[in-house]
């Protein structure tokens, strides 16, 4: 098949959170099983681009806004084909979606212009069976493609797939932004692109789209209850059935047995070199080099979604457990402050590094001896499956892919969302890990569990042939 897939952002030319991950594995390991893949994607000012792309396009017009005439240029990675969107007065921008903390204002005509770049693409470079687009900045491209080229015979037979990877983001513009995008009006209504009274991108890849996914199972039935839904429940259970399939990873970076910066490697067979990164960990936060007290890791955005709400409920009854705490990440104050405050009141359990460091990232998940996950809600989570790897056992809430990927033999799960209920769970692990035969061989089963993206690969496959019949 030819899977042409679009994208606002993709590892290794840029990113802002797992979609750009998303991009730079999945399309990889579909080619690894011999399909024709490629990606859409913006060539932003702060693209890291390891060879330079050639140009494949001139010209490209897209009657959108004032009107753009963009270049495709092409460069391919690891089999696959990426297609960058010049466009230096959409993209060539401090940030990729705003700057200064706001959002830039004309986001819709920025990712407008994509989807139809996308669909030039397919129209004129790289013919598809299937366009596969994600979140909310493709969700126009449906919308052109019904609506515009439904009569053009490249797009006979093209299925579409569209991925919802966070439902907390819509594309939410003003009403009148539609006649900016090239749309008719009479589209802004509750069935189709109007969502309490303004102009919500997201339901356009929902509504146009042959099929909707998302990032596991758990979160595809989740957003389809008020809880989760974001108000948007029912328009998606009206558009269902919703497939769900679990993010994979990309061991050749996360994987202790050649990771290189671990103090020492380790593998599930010899387990030696993991004390070692747990020794270096504590000495580079200046917390006591106690290697017999639990060791509890949080690398993560600072916000109520990731459940630090329930961390500021239980932090002192948790301290209180004769556990050390690790924390790397950056976000909202309240939470900064929180854990600023602890580690001032608890200098010898609690160690902080405000923002992020790739290469801390990894010595935590290598030297901890417990990942803390307690979200709200978790489309999919990488950090636990990270853990799993590092035979680090994760305690995560039973939410969207933490519930999927986490089960008892290889980690500590609660659901109710309190902070007791979170404080239990790290009990349950803390008294768990005073048995060291069986907290071993639960880090053992947890570093033998296969969540690469070559399984994941296998899954959208099954999924586009259901789709091309």
């Amino acid at each position: 098949m030819n899977i042409l897939m679009v994208a606002s952002e993709a590892t290794p030319f840029s990113k802002t959170g797992g979609l750009a991950d998303v991009m730079g594995g999945l399309p990889a390991a579909l080619a690894a099983r011999g399909e024709h893949v490629a990606v859409v994607t913006p060539a932003y000012r702060q693209n890291e681009d390891p060879d330079p792309p050639r140009e494949a396009y001139r010209n490209l017009w897209i009657p959108l806004g004032p009107g753009y005439s963009v270049d495709i240029w092409e460069l391919t990675e690891r089999n696959v084909a990426f297609y960058f969107v010049h466009c230096p007065p959409l993209y060539d921008r401090d940030g990729i979606y705003g700057s200064g903390g706001w959002d830039f204002p004309d986001n819709h005509i920025r990712y407008g212009v994509l989807s139809m770049a996308a669909l030039g693409v397919a129209r004129h470079l790289f013919p598809a069976n299937i366009i596969h687009a994600h979140d909310w900045q493709t969700g126009l491209l449906p919308v052109y493609l019904r609506e515009h080229f439904s009569a053009d015979p490249t797009f006979a037979g093209v299925k579409l797939l569209f991925t919802i990877h966070n439902l907390g983001y819509q594309g939410i513009f003003p009403p009148e932004a539609i006649s900016q995008i090239g749309l008719d009006p009479r589209l802004l209504n509750p069935e189709q692109l109007e969502f309490f009274g303004k102009l919500c991108l997201l339901k356009g890849g929902i509504a146009w789209s042959d099929a909707i996914s998302t990032v596991s199972k758990g979160y595809a039935r989740e957003i389809q209850t008020p809880e989760y839904g974001f108000g948007l429940d029912g328009f998606l259970r009206k558009h269902g059935p919703i497939e769900g399939i679990v993010n994979g990873v990309d061991y050749q970076e996360w994987n202790p047995e050649n990771d290189p910066h671990l103090a020492r490697k380790y593998s599930v067979n010899d387990l030696s070199g993991k004390r070692a990164c747990k020794r270096d960990l504590l000495e580079e936060y200046r917390l006591p080099a106690d290697l017999d007290r639990p060791l509890i890791g949080i690398v993560s955005r600072f916000a109520s979604q990731k459940g630090f709400d329930l961390v500021a409920d239980a932090a002192s009854a948790l301290l209180d457990e004769e556990v050390s705490m690790v924390v790397l990440g950056s976000g909202d104050s309240e939470y900064e402050a929180m854990f600023r405050y602890l580690a001032h009141a608890r200098p010898d359990q609690v160690g902080l590094r405000i923002g992020y460091d790739n290469p801390l990232a990894h010595r935590i998940e290598a030297g901890a001896d417990i990942f803390l996950m307690p979200s709200r809600y978790e489309p999919c989570g990488l950090n636990q499956i990270y853990s799993l790897k590092y035979g680090t056992v994760p305690v995560v809430r039973a939410t969207g892919g933490l519930d999927d990927t986490i089960d008892e033999d290889t980690g500590f799960k609660f659901r109710e969302y309190t902070g007791s209920a979170l404080l239990q769970a790290v009990r349950s692990a803390v008294t768990a890990y005073r048995d060291r035969d069986g907290w071993v061989s639960m880090m053992r089963r947890g570093m033998q569990r296969d969540f690469s993206w070559s399984a994941a690969a296998g899954e959208y496959a099954s999924l586009y042939r259901r789709l091309t019949g």
